[in-house]
């Protein structure tokens, strides 16, 4: 018998529309891939390709994340666990403006779903905090992000639903049975061990 709770539905929902919105998703795509091939572009003709290339990509992004997302929600993730490097996983997720020190230590994780958790996380603590330049320090199975300002503690630690990324890397962390805590000016992110 399925589970028909509203959450569940709705998860059931979002990650049917994840996996149908791929189709069209990647047609467009593929011909944006396709159009230099068939005849010479342009310059500006080039770039309006190369913008749908990358809105492409970020779409797809954006569909995986809401995916995962959805089947965490309705209890339907099985997570490829496996043992990673902290410091590794920290440096794949680290984007601009984000510099990371310290060692790593094992740590037992689904190594995509980790990175781009870490990725959303270190990009919404630049964005909602204003900070110039995000210091990981990577301790064991510990990161630990600063500055952590507070314009960035309720789209990271709470239910302020004003980032994607933040929302998801929270909810992927736990799911695994990792953490998200305030330090004072700093967020201390738990990997399972």
């Amino acid at each position: 018998m399925a589970d028909d709770t509203p959450l569940t539905s709705f998860a059931r929902l979002v990650s049917l529309a994840c996996h149908d919105l791929r189709t069209p998703l990647a047609t467009a795509f593929g011909f944006a891939r396709t159009l230099p091939r068939v005849g010479e572009l342009d310059e500006r003709q080039t770039r309006y390709v190369g913008m749908i290339e990358a809105a492409s990509e970020q779409m797809t992004e954006i569909l995986e994340g809401l995916g995962l997302v959805a089947r965490i929600e309705g209890s339907r993730w099985e997570p490829n666990m496996q043992e990673a490097e902290s410091l590794e996983l920290a440096r794949l997720a680290a984007g601009d403006r984000v510099i990371v020190s310290g060692e790593g230590g094992p740590v037992t994780v689904d190594t995509d779903a980790t990175v781009r958790a870490l990725a959303g996380i270190m990009l919404a603590v630049v964005r909602h905090g204003g900070v110039d330049e995000l210091t990981v320090a990577v301790a064991g199975t510990d990161l630990t992000l600063s500055p952590f300002p507070a314009s960035a503690h309720a789209v990271v630690l709470d239910d302020d639903l004003k980032d994607l990324g933040a929302a998801i890397g929270r909810r992927v962390v736990e799911a695994m049975g990792g953490s998200l805590t305030s330090d004072g000016d700093a967020l201390v992110i738990s990997l399972p061990g």
